[in-house]
């Protein structure tokens, strides 16, 4: 265990964790919503450091990150745990364990090794990923600190329900996030989600003012997020944020506890990206959509193909120093 960054004594032992936007207050003996945090003798402690459920590495294009070290693999790290109870979770057998079961699993890798293996399997970067980075966030900090000073890139892929307190400790090392935008419904996180919209929006925002590479996902649930106002809606408040900022819009398939949704039809997705197209984002991106045009990158000035993807592979590369290399428009994005 590690003592755990981010919260403060209260009276009567209690303690009040403010590393995510539960703000939960954690009587002695107790855990935190995302039950990987416990309260012993009036100090709270990581029950997840060092403790992995995945160390490996994926294409960067899976988290997806589009804009980002194209072609690079990234090296995905996660622990057990979250601190969302997401009824369509398709990772709910690592995620809602500590809070269903009272398990944490994993194997011990400590962050020196996370960082060493990355660079063995030749990896540009370190992905905190498939659970939620937040939640194990001293495990994160310190394979990023570890990672920044290897020349490594570090990356959240996260449900942006962090505090920004938790975002401004992290940032001086965060080079690049994948956020979550389930819904622009409060409604939506409060029913499927159990928490909130509010704190996703300003991390969003706070990470871009941080100058951290932000692209968006919304998984397009057919009768709970896919109405035309529902999607004028995200892509106007993304488009407010930056023109250039990536959308993803990705297929939903039955699972966990959401299974009276039908799968996302491809004409849905399509339909979501030219909203957003419309709405005046530069970059959408049709997921879950292998073969589909809207996997690709065309330069907004020429419209002509310049990355080129099939489901996580790259196809073609037609950049010149973050420029389109047929008529020299410069393309947002982290390119090395």
């Amino acid at each position: 265990m590690k003592e755990a960054m981010l919260y403060e004594k209260m009276e009567g032992g209690a303690v009040h964790c403010f590393l995510c936007s539960h703000h939960c207050q954690i009587p002695p003996g107790g855990r935190g919503r995302c039950g990987v945090r416990e309260n012993r003798q009036g100090a709270l402690y990581s029950l997840v450091y060092g403790k992995a459920v995945a160390a490996n590495p994926d294409p960067i294009e899976k988290k997806p990150l589009f804009h980002f070290l194209p072609g690079s693999a990234s090296f995905s790290l996660a622990a057990a745990g979250c601190n969302f109870a997401c009824l369509n979770c398709q990772n709910w057998e690592i995620s809602q364990s500590p809070r269903e079961e009272g398990l944490i699993p994993g194997r011990e890798i400590k962050p020196e090794e996370i960082v060493s293996r990355a660079l063995r399997q030749r990896c540009g970067s370190i992905s905190y990923t498939y659970t939620e980075p937040t939640i194990f966030f001293e495990y994160a900090y310190d394979s990023a600190l570890l990672a920044r000073a290897r020349g490594l890139k570090n990356v959240f892929v996260t449900n942006g329900y962090m505090t920004l307190s938790a975002l401004e400790t992290i940032a001086p090392y965060l080079d690049a996030a994948n956020v979550d935008l389930k819904s622009l419904r409060d409604d939506f996180y409060r029913k499927i989600c159990s928490s909130s919209l509010q704190p996703v929006l300003d991390s969003i925002a706070g990470m871009l003012e941080h100058e951290i590479w932000v692209e968006v996902t919304t998984l397009i649930i057919p009768g709970y997020n896919d109405s035309e106002r529902e999607l004028k809606d995200i892509a106007g408040f993304l488009r407010g944020l930056s023109p250039d900022l990536p959308w993803h819009v990705s297929g939903f398939h039955p699972n966990y506890r959401l299974t009276d949704a039908a799968s996302t039809p491809p004409a849905a997705l399509r339909r979501a990206r030219r909203i957003g197209q419309e709405a005046g984002l530069k970059y959408v991106y049709t997921g879950n959509l292998p073969g589909d045009e809207g996997e690709n990158t065309f330069c907004p000035a020429c419209r002509k193909t310049i990355i080129a993807r099939s489901g996580f592979c790259l196809i073609d590369l037609q950049l010149r120093d973050g420029s389109c290399a047929f008529c020299g428009e410069r393309i947002a994005g982290i390119w090395s």
